[in-house]
């Protein structure tokens, strides 16, 4: 689960200390994972381009309108701040900067003919520069893009899923260093900058969520000072980028023996990843996969539907260059599962006041079933397969 990020001075605070406190030797023995890594080829962007032209000619849309921010990147491999960027369906594409100049944007539209009809507009562009487009041209209709940006980036080549294997392995490899640096008292913000060091020992740059004892029960994690004891649930969760194709990968284990009692939700956890796991099939719907993890959930007798204890949000997502991208495992989306895919199995066991358990693995799909990124979890004691 793809946790947001705030810069605060607090953060600043920790950065700072975890660059003069001394580097665990787990850490230290960390080798760069930056070898055979092969970034996405031109030949390959423009046929991003020519695919994305067909959805659009299917969807009657003229052009496409974007800003600088993942899509962008996915079509052209540039993230220039302060532009934007016209696809036209027929014609050369069209920058435009600064990214805000509406009057660029509406003459651009006319200078490849779209002068009536439908321009798709983003789901990262601001309402401001949609807002301003839209009174400059007043004859377009603009309409979501969706249709055409997620129809291209759903469905991964062998080069995404290549970078989105390793971005795993690189995780995994940062997650099993940064776990053999636990100790009584530790804080969770030592077990982030240790994960964090470890992410720069291999190479890469990510993000870490981590909570301990009782607050795993809150999905997205606290902000609350927290110290390890033994005994206490440990969850990490997060991952790096590799060529900006993101991990997202969540650990559950406890520091110490486990009880009867962790055990026992660890294992019913488990059980629902792999239910979901089972049934994302080419051709399954998407809230299958859902339904699959949540009713062994609530066979159990949590639940029922989202209600703690129990499974509280989707049981997947879209990931590739966004953390959280289209499409999802969740009730309601009756999205056929296709091959090149890509989605995180994370079924939550929320119960507020004892602890959470969350096994994140991502997933790819092939014409024969899923092929997770990373191997799953054999037991509460035994993150790592």
């Amino acid at each position: 689960m793809y946790r947001r990020t705030f810069l605060s001075a607090a953060v600043f605070s920790n950065f700072v200390r975890a660059q003069s406190r001394a580097i665990p030797e787990a850490i230290q023995k960390l080798k760069p994972m930056t070898a055979g890594v092969q970034p996405i080829t031109g030949q390959e962007r423009a046929a991003r381009i020519e695919k994305a032209r067909r959805l659009m000619r299917e969807n009657k849309i003229g052009a496409l309108f974007m800003e600088a921010g993942t899509s962008m990147y996915y079509f052209t491999g540039k993230r220039t701040p302060g532009t934007s960027w016209v696809l036209p369906a027929r014609g050369e594409p069209i920058w435009i900067e600064p990214a805000n100049d509406a009057v660029r944007a509406a003459q651009a539209f006319q200078a490849r003919g779209v002068v009536t009809g439908k321009i798709g507009i983003e789901e990262q562009v601001a309402f401001g520069a949609y807002d301003a487009i839209r009174k400059q041209a007043p004859a377009l209709e603009f309409v979501s893009a969706t249709p055409v940006t997620a129809g291209c980036r759903m469905i991964k080549s062998p080069a995404e899923i290549a970078l989105l294997q390793h971005a795993n392995d690189v995780t995994i490899e940062a997650y099993k260093a940064g776990l053999a640096t636990l100790y009584e008292g530790m804080t969770h913000t030592e077990l982030a900058e240790n994960i964090q060091a470890a992410y720069r020992a291999l190479g890469y740059a990510g993000a870490v969520g981590v909570t301990f004892g009782k607050l795993t029960a809150f999905p997205h994690g606290s902000i609350m000072p927290q110290k390890l004891h033994e005994g206490d649930v440990v969850m990490i969760d997060d991952g790096v980028r590799v060529e900006g194709y993101q991990a997202d990968i969540t650990r559950t284990t406890v520091f110490g023996k486990p009880t009867a009692r962790q055990r026992e939700i660890w294992s019913l956890e488990r059980r629902a990843q792999d239910a979901a796991l089972a049934m994302a099939k080419p051709g399954n719907t998407c809230e299958s996969v859902d339904a699959a993890a949540r009713k062994v959930i609530t066979d159990y007798g949590f639940g029922p539907d989202y209600k703690v204890p129990g499974l509280p949000h989707r049981t997947g997502h879209g990931i590739g260059l966004d953390g959280h991208e289209w499409t999802n495992f969740v009730r309601g989306n009756k999205t056929r599962i296709q091959p090149g895919m890509c989605f995180s199995d994370e079924p939550t066991i929320s119960i507020y006041g004892e602890f959470g358990i969350r096994l994140e693995d991502c997933l790819y799909i092939t014409e024969d079933g899923p092929r997770t990124f990373s191997k799953q979890s054999p037991a509460i004691d035994q993150p790592f397969g």
